[in-house]
């Protein structure tokens, strides 16, 4: 599969691979960078088997994992995918994103989810985009609320994390239908 390179003036989104994945490392050995994730990025050895299960989610089409560049500070800023990919429902999730802490509370973020956003809906004509995230990472859930992702519910106790503890799952989504309003309100100083 083909994994497009996706851009605007402040983002670069490229495909992430086994190749250029050494441009995170030391971004993911920052200090619980992803614990409301059941990942682990914590040494050079975990990101890249990490990594790998993308390669080899893309390779099964149920995935397609990018490396962020941002563009103002010049720098590698994390990774983020579109995963459980389902071609014939046409809903994927957009998440497994994770950005250094220097470039958190920057607009990064808003950036790539239009641009994510933008290809799901636009280009891949899908007609369901959702996002799961840990209950407690309050941060994470407030920014896909503003983006125009709607609570649908919760599931609990779900996820396994890597300490034990069994976590509750907030599913969000944003359907199709719903994509021109936001492009117009929330997305309307956004471009390519």
């Amino acid at each position: 599969m083909l994994v497009p390179t996706l851009e605007n003036d402040r983002v670069r989104l490229s495909p992430l691979g086994l190749s250029n994945y050494h441009h995170l490392v030391d971004i993911a050995k920052e200090k619980d960078l992803i614990r409301y994730s059941p990942g682990n990025i914590t040494s050079p050895k975990a990101l890249k088997a990490y990594v790998q299960q993308a390669v080899d989610g893309l390779y099964h089409k149920t995935c397609i994992p990018f490396l962020i560049y941002d563009k103002h500070k010049g720098a590698y800023a994390g990774s983020t995918r579109f995963g459980h990919i389902n071609w014939h429902h046409k809903v994927l999730h957009i998440g497994w994103t994770w950005i250094g802490y220097e470039f958190q509370g920057t607009g990064l973020n808003k950036n790539m989810k239009f641009l994510m956003l933008h290809y799901a809906f636009e280009t891949l004509n899908f007609d369901k985009v959702e996002f799961r995230i840990d209950e407690r990472n309050l941060r994470s859930r407030k920014a896909v609320e503003n983006i125009g992702a709607m609570l649908e519910g919760i599931l609990r106790k779900d996820t396994l994390m890597l300490d034990g503890f069994k976590r509750s799952t907030c599913c969000y989504g944003i359907l199709k239908e719903e994509w021109e309003d936001l492009k117009r309100s929330v997305f309307k100083d956004f471009n390519f």
